[in-house]
């Protein structure tokens, strides 16, 4: 616990994901533990589109959002650009990016409002797609983006260039640019390494490589990498998991450093990421409750 007292917020936006019901039957009684201070506090729907617009305006002094993973990722979209810190609360399988658990949260409120916390920041990608010269998209990216194969079941010809210099063709599935959050999302399944949340690297990770470069590649945060994909079939660019973009011939994906930082409001030491982690992968919460 840092000594230096935090700002002690005075707007609070809360959210929660409409298709996780527990959650959002949550949201009254966050707001109704909110309601002992002198705080102004509105709640919604992570789709509330003038809730998102009013989060993503940086009306708010903070965002708590009750969800899992994917809930923190759209949100985190979100407060990134107004720099509005987040606060989440577990109500996911997973919850990597979460350090409150839903059983636990009433007792780190006070602590809130008392200001004694800390900001954990985490870097994010940019990344932007190209087609003969023309910018056709440019997102802000927390966990990760992927340049991969399409719905057949075939390698890609995947070229990285590093800085303009050539790094590696693979021969692969597919090929994840991602920021330390995104070390433990989908760069982790596929054998990358875990990287500590506040390291400010662009880690880049093959997919099922066929007879190339099968290692991961940590890179400098000024880094400037340069993907494009050739394939006979069809090839896709995802940001953060979300629906697909074809790429065609000769299309290029841009990937660098972000000029946003998420902020994370935290009430553990640093430690609390490998406890946490450790937990996870002792025990796999996904296996045997599938959803």
């Amino acid at each position: 616990m840092h000594v230096e007292k935090m700002p002690i917020p005075q707007r609070i936006a809360i959210v929660a994901h409409s298709g996780m019901p527990d959650a959002f039957q949550e949201i009254d009684r966050v707001k109704s533990a909110l309601g002992a201070y002198p705080v102004e506090v509105v709640s919604g729907r992570l789709d509330d589109a003038a809730l998102r617009k009013s989060i993503a305006s940086g009306e708010y002094d903070l965002a708590i959002v009750l969800g899992g993973d994917g809930s923190i990722l759209r949100t985190g979209h979100l407060c990134a650009t107004s720099n509005t810190p987040i606060l989440g609360i577990n109500f996911g399988r997973f919850g990597f990016l979460m350090e409150i658990q839903r059983a636990n949260w009433m007792e780190y409120i006070p602590q809130l409002m008392q200001g004694n916390y800390r900001y954990e920041s985490r870097m994010m990608l940019n990344a932007e797609h190209w087609r003969a010269g023309e910018k056709l998209g440019e997102w802000d990216v927390v966990n990760e983006v992927v340049v991969c194969r399409g719905q057949l079941v075939k390698p890609v010809h995947i070229t990285a260039y590093v800085d303009n210099e050539l790094l590696s063709t693979y021969v692969a599935d597919g090929l994840i640019a991602a920021t330390a959050s995104g070390s433990t999302a989908y760069a982790l399944a596929a054998g990358g390494p875990i990287m500590p949340p506040e390291l400010r690297n662009i880690l880049l990770v093959p997919v099922a490589p066929h007879l190339s470069v099968d290692r991961a590649v940590i890179l400098a945060e000024g880094a400037q990498v340069s993907i494009t994909a050739r394939s006979d079939h069809q090839a896709v660019l995802s940001v953060d998991g979300q629906n697909p973009i074809l790429l065609l011939e000769h299309d290029r994906v841009e990937v660098s450093a972000g000029d946003h930082t998420l902020r994370f409001v935290r009430f553990f030491d640093a430690g609390y990421f490998y406890r946490s982690l450790m937990s996870h992968m002792e025990q796999n919460p996904a296996a045997d409750n599938y959803q």
